[in-house]
């Protein structure tokens, strides 16, 4: 299961994590040294199998320490948002209840907040951790089912469910993505998306790792530093939200290079406005969408950057080691071009909800991971993220996505954001909302014509 430890035997010397902001590398023997001795003094601490550790940090490679240190042990890591609030870190921490936090110099002032008082805490730093090496490290046998992480996710209500990755999970996204997004040990990747969400954590940053590429962390994402970096390190790939891609595609120096390294920008996180495509396009560069959850991965489609060209707004296709299907409201099986929820089967999907067997239950059906997601697939069988169930818009009878409106209006050249939601309406039941924000003079009768070339009446 150590294959970190595997990693740095077939290539010590390769780098595998950069501080991009202090230009400080470890090689996979250091890495794995590193993960090793922290181990030893959590072993020391009285850490065993099954207790969970926390950690408080922005982007650092504290993460992949603690990480690497929980699975030689078998303990637990949770990361913890950091942009969350006193009052939520506490439910988290109540909830998971960890042995030790951890947290980087940085954010001392915020573990001196009463939250923190009932918890052993500890500075995550390679002076602080010393290791004395007459400790007897004799950890229990650790399975593939055995708990590595858990991510606190927020979903749609309530309180944030936390969401446990087990070895195999993690393990196959990571050979799943390898093998099916071709992967190799010359990838190199700046991690800009937050550590303590899967997305910073198992959609590119772990798959790279394991392949023996090299992983740039970055820290604060500003988008001329973005720029630098990822020409100074060679990067060939990079994950970002859309957010990031817009303020970047805004700045002189992303007009100004050509970015001759990367082979694919690849957006998540959230629907991708058509413009950033666009934007891409113009410049010869290959940009493509992607689609997860931190339940299956959350790697779960494929698509080559030169069919997204074509096939805009697409996620691609199922993965090599993962299935899945569409599936409309009465049970069966969604048509071409039909929309369902997305259903998903595959060893890299979660074991379950920490302390919540009745949201597992709910989620978890016949071993189908039900995501509340919906999606339709074209005759070519590439796959289209719709919306969410809960946000469709039913309006006389009629389903209305709110993802294409949106789509469609952002496209307008005046336009620079909008979302759309349902309102209560006393002779349709719902009526089609768009608040917009606007970059110069547009009429709301100019919008309803533009929506016209595209959409149905019942959309508008």
């Amino acid at each position: 299961l150590d294959w970190l430890e595997n990693r740095a035997r077939l290539t010590p010397d390769s780098e595998a994590i950069i501080d991009a902001e202090q230009s400080k590398f470890w090689s996979f023997a250091e890495l794995n040294d590193l993960c090793a001795a922290t181990a030893k003094w959590l072993y020391k601490q009285g850490v065993r199998k099954g207790d969970r550790i926390a950690l408080l940090s922005p982007n650092d490679i504290s993460y992949f320490q603690l990480l690497g240190a929980c699975g030689k042990i078998g303990a637990i890591f949770v990361p913890l948002n950091w942009r969350l609030s006193p009052s939520e870190i506490e439910y988290i921490l109540k909830d998971c209840f960890p042995k030790l936090v951890g947290y980087e110099s940085s954010f001392q002032e915020k573990i001196n907040h009463q939250v923190f008082f009932r918890y052993r805490t500890f500075l995550v730093s390679q002076d602080q951790i010393e290791v004395n090496e007459k400790v007897r490290f004799q950890p229990d046998s650790i399975y593939e089912k055995d708990p590595l992480t858990i991510i606190y996710t927020g979903g749609t209500t309530g309180k944030p469910k936390g969401v446990v990755l087990s070895h195999q999970s993690i393990l196959w996204n990571a050979i799943n993505t390898i093998v099916s997004w071709n992967l190799t040990n010359e990838d190199r990747t700046l991690t800009y998306m937050p550590l303590f969400h899967t997305g910073g954590l198992n959609a590119l940053s772990i798959p790279i790792l394991m392949a023996g590429g090299t992983v740039i962390i970055g820290r604060e994402f500003k988008p001329e530093k973005a720029v630098c970096y990822l020409n100074e390190y060679q990067c060939t790939n990079v994950l970002l939200v859309p957010t990031m891609y817009q303020m970047m595609i805004e700045t002189d120096l992303f007009k100004e290079n050509k970015f001759d390294s990367i082979k694919t920008f690849l957006s998540g996180g959230a629907p991708c406005p058509l413009e950033i495509y666009e934007a891409f396009k113009r410049k010869g560069l290959l940009f493509k969408e992607g689609y997860g959850l931190t339940e299956a991965g959350p790697n779960n489609f494929y698509i080559d950057p030169v069919d997204a060209l074509q096939k805009m707004g697409s996620v691609g296709k199922p993965m090599m080691f993962n299935t899945i299907k569409l599936v409309k409201e009465c049970g069966e099986e969604a048509g071409i071009n039909e929309v369902g929820e997305i259903l998903i089967k595959g060893k890299h999907s979660f074991e379950y909800y920490w302390k919540n067997e009745k949201a597992t239950i709910d989620s978890v059906k016949d071993g189908w991971l039900h995501t509340g997601d919906l999606a339709r697939k074209d005759e070519e069988g590439f796959y289209y993220i719709v919306g969410r169930k809960k946000d469709m818009i039913i309006t006389g009878g009629e389903n209305v996505y709110p993802l294409e409106v949106e789509h469609w209006i952002a496209s307008h050249p005046l336009i620079e954001e909008v979302a759309v939601v349902g309102l209560p309406d006393k002779k349709w039941g719902e009526m089609v909302a768009a608040f917009i924000v606007v970059k110069g003079a547009v009429t709301s009768e100019e919008l309803k014509n533009y929506c016209a070339q595209k959409l149905g009446k019942y959309k508008i």
